[in-house]
This record gives C-alpha cells, sequence and structure tokens, in this order.
C-alpha cells in the first residue's frame, strides 16, 4: 500500500468548494478524483462494493465496502432525496448514486485520501453543521435493535460459522462498537445484509438460541 500517495494532498486545482447547510463553505474533491488516486495507489487493484442501502423519508443511505490489498473498510453515504417542486420525486436511482459516491470518498479517506481536507475546522458554521448532524445521528441512535433483528444476526452468525469475536471484530469495524445489542435498527439492517453476502445471499441460519 502506498501510504504515501494515498495521503498525498490534492492539488489546488482538484479541490472544489460547496455551501454547506448553515451557509459556511466546504471544501471536497469529485469522485473521479478519489478513483484516479486509488488507482495510482493500488495500481487499480480494488474493489468497491454497497453493502445494503436504505431510502427513508428525505433521503437515501447507503453502506459500502472498500476492498484494497486485502485492507476493508466500511463506510456509509447519504444523501437527500430530490423532489420537484409539487413533492414528487425525481430520481430515486440517480440520489442513490450520489450517496455511493459520498459512500466511496468516505471510505477513501480511512485510507487517507483527501484526509488533509478535513484536518482543520473552516469555521464556526461548519461546526455546527457537524454539531447537527451528531444530534440526528444521537437520535437515530437512542432507537435499539429489536429481538427479531438480533435473532436474524445469531442465525446467520451460526450458518457461517462464525465465532462470537469474529461477529463483535465485525462489528466494530463497520460501525465501532463490539455491542452488536446496542446497534441502532438502521446499522442492524446493514449488518444482517452483509451477513446474508457472506452467506451466498442466503437468508437461513440455524439456532436462534445462541449467544454472541
Amino acid at each position: 500500500m502506498n501510504r504515501e500517495l494515498l495521503e498525498k494532498p490534492f492539488e489546488a486545482n482538484q479541490i472544489k468548494q460547496r455551501k454547506g447547510t448553515y451557509g459556511g463553505m466546504l471544501d471536497y474533491v469529485e469522485t473521479h478524483a478519489v478513483i484516479q488516486r486509488l488507482n495510482d495507489a493500488f495500481d487499480a487493484n480494488w474493489n468497491f462494493e454497497i453493502i445494503s442501502h436504505e431510502v427513508q423519508d428525505n433521503e437515501v443511505i447507503v453502506l459500502g465496502k472498500l476492498t484494497a490489498n486485502d485492507v476493508v473498510k466500511m463506510q456509509f453515504g447519504s444523501n437527500k432525496i430530490s423532489v420537484s417542486k409539487q413533492g414528487e420525486v425525481i430520481g430515486l436511482g440517480d440520489d442513490l448514486k450520489a450517496a455511493s459516491s459520498d459512500c466511496l470518498k468516505k471510505c477513501a479517506t480511512l485510507l487517507g485520501v483527501g484526509l488533509h481536507l478535513y484536518g482543520a475546522e473552516k469555521s464556526e458554521t461548519d461546526q455546527n453543521e457537524k454539531n447537527d448532524m451528531s444530534e440526528k445521528s444521537k437520535s437515530k441512535g437512542s432507537e435499539t435493535v429489536t429481538k427479531e433483528q438480533l435473532n436474524i444476526i445469531k442465525e446467520l452468525r451460526t450458518a457461517l460459522g462464525w465465532t462470537p469475536k469474529k461477529v463483535q471484530d465485525m462489528a466494530k469495524q463497520m460501525f465501532g462498537t463490539t455491542e452488536v445489542e446496542k446497534l441502532n435498527p438502521t446499522m442492524a439492517s446493514a449488518f444482517i445484509a452483509y451477513l446474508q453476502t457472506q452467506n451466498g445471499g442466503n437468508k437461513d441460519g440455524g439456532d436462534k438460541d445462541a449467544n454472541y
């Protein structure tokens, strides 16, 4: 892995700006620049896939996985649903594509790509935007995984032959916690979708009473 190349700051002409929710200007790089950086660093030997997606009232959320040189990074990406003046959805496919691009860039930052853009706070306005997003996340996180979701996770763990520690390690990698019981429903759904892909798409499991 060429970390020096991955973490190399982007040129000034590659850095764009957009207006944040509270009016502050945010720096970013376009998706094609991130893809080119990954191609250069890994000689195009990398893979990105969407593990799951969810359509909510006003936004779409995707969970993606970036794999390169046996290193796996997972992150969520999102995009607001575009609607017409009449309130009709314009193009859900384009919204999912935008969320996937957001997800790829967030996964790439875990490898150091574009990390310099997030190294310092741009303004008090941008900090307020982050705080607002954090509050929304806490609100969603106040809900806990359902008993049915826990049973499905346990069934899939048994079907895969995974140890409780392997499940906990994967939860840690994906969500930053080893406590599966404390995931919120959205995280649990994403985790189930990931386990199902590992199980060849099969939803059948085994012992519902198994412990983590």
